[in-house]
C-alpha cells in the first residue's frame, strides 16, 4: 500500500516539474465579439462556446449595441460530400466528408487580427447502401464532430491574440 501510494506522488511530482498543466478555460483580450456573414453550421456552436466561456456576442448587425466589440467575420461555412471509392459496378463504397470554415477577425475599426483563415476537416466513411439509414447517423455524427474541432479551433485562436 506503501509502495503505491510513494509512486503515486513521484508521478505527481515528476508530471508538475516537467511543465504539464491541464487546459485552463481560455481567456480572452476583450469582452464582446461581433458574428457577422452567414453560416448554418458552425456559428450556432461557435455563438454558445464563447458564451459559455463568458464572452458576450452579438449577432445583430448594428455597431451601437458595442462600439467596442472585434469582429468575427464568416466568409464561408459549408460542407462537402465526395465519393472516393466505387465497386466494379459503380456501386459507392467510401466517401469523404468534408468541412470547411473561412474566418477572419477584427476590431470597430477594422483593422486586421487575425487575417483570412480557412480551416478544412475531413473524414472517411465507408457506405453500404444495405446500412443506409446506419450510415445517414453516422454521417451526421461526423459531421458534429467535425463541427466541434473547428469550434475548439477558431476559439483557441481568437484567445491566442493580446489585448486588443
Amino acid at each position: 500500500m506503501q509502495r503505491r501510494l510513494a509512486l503515486a506522488s513521484f508521478a505527481a511530482l515528476g508530471l508538475s516539474a516537467c511543465g504539464f498543466q491541464l487546459r485552463q478555460a481560455p481567456r480572452f483580450g476583450f469582452s464582446a465579439l461581433r458574428l457577422a456573414g452567414a453560416g448554418a453550421y458552425v456559428m450556432p456552436a461557435l455563438r454558445r462556446e464563447l458564451q459559455i466561456y463568458g464572452l458576450r456576442v452579438i449577432t445583430t448587425a448594428d455597431p451601437k449595441d458595442a462600439p467596442d466589440a472585434v469582429v468575427l467575420r464568416v466568409l464561408l461555412d459549408q460542407r462537402e460530400r465526395a465519393v472516393v471509392g466505387q465497386t466494379a459496378s459503380g456501386q459507392v463504397r467510401e466517401l469523404q466528408l468534408r468541412q470547411r470554415f473561412r474566418f477572419n477577425l477584427q476590431t470597430h475599426d477594422e483593422r486586421i487580427l487575425i487575417d483570412d483563415t480557412e480551416l478544412l476537416l475531413e473524414r472517411d466513411l465507408s457506405f453500404n447502401e444495405t446500412q443506409v439509414l446506419a450510415k445517414d447517423a453516422e454521417e451526421l455524427l461526423l459531421y458534429r464532430d467535425m463541427t466541434a474541432d473547428i469550434v475548439q479551433q477558431v476559439v483557441r485562436r481568437i484567445a491566442a491574440l493580446d489585448k486588443v
